[in-house]
């Protein structure tokens, strides 16, 4: 179950980045297009936020059976595990949280551009964070995801 989860994790990782950008993109070009919000601006935006959530759902199962998240003395001395244990989790929910936030603020607003505005600026903002919590593999936090 283990290995499914993360390898699920990590395939949609970049389904999720894909459609995140695409929802920025489409936001950007709304604001700065002065275009009215359409249908396929709340479709972008709402598969990403779904997305996040799927990931933060699969995330949570993965922090709670990987052998590199610890809650032992030490684990801030080592980089692996304070990654895995404090700041991965850490940074994705935060990110999340601006999306998930961007996404129902900009709903209840009335105009366009103030919507394309708010999805363009906090979904940019959770992209960035994301990217920045994003265990690559240039980042020698050891051999495997998790």
């Amino acid at each position: 179950m283990y290995n499914g989860l993360l390898h699920a994790h990590s395939g949609l990782r970049w389904i999720l980045l894909v459609l995140i950008v695409w929802a920025i993109i489409k936001a950007i070009s709304g604001w700065t297009g002065q275009k009215e919000y359409q249908k396929s601006d709340r479709l972008s935006a709402l598969l990403a936020l779904i997305f996040t959530h799927i990931q933060l759902l699969i995330g949570l199962g993965l922090y709670f059976m990987s052998p590199k998240v610890s809650f032992e003395s030490g684990v801030m001395e080592s980089s692996v595990l304070r990654f895995y244990t404090v700041e991965h989790i850490t940074m994705m929910i935060v990110a999340i949280a601006l999306i998930t936030f961007g996404f129902s603020s900009a709903k209840r607003m009335e105009a366009s551009l103030a919507k394309h505005k708010r999805v363009a600026i906090t979904y940019g903002i959770g992209l960035l964070i994301m990217i920045a919590s994003i265990p690559w593999p240039f980042r020698g936090l050891g051999a495997g995801w998790f």
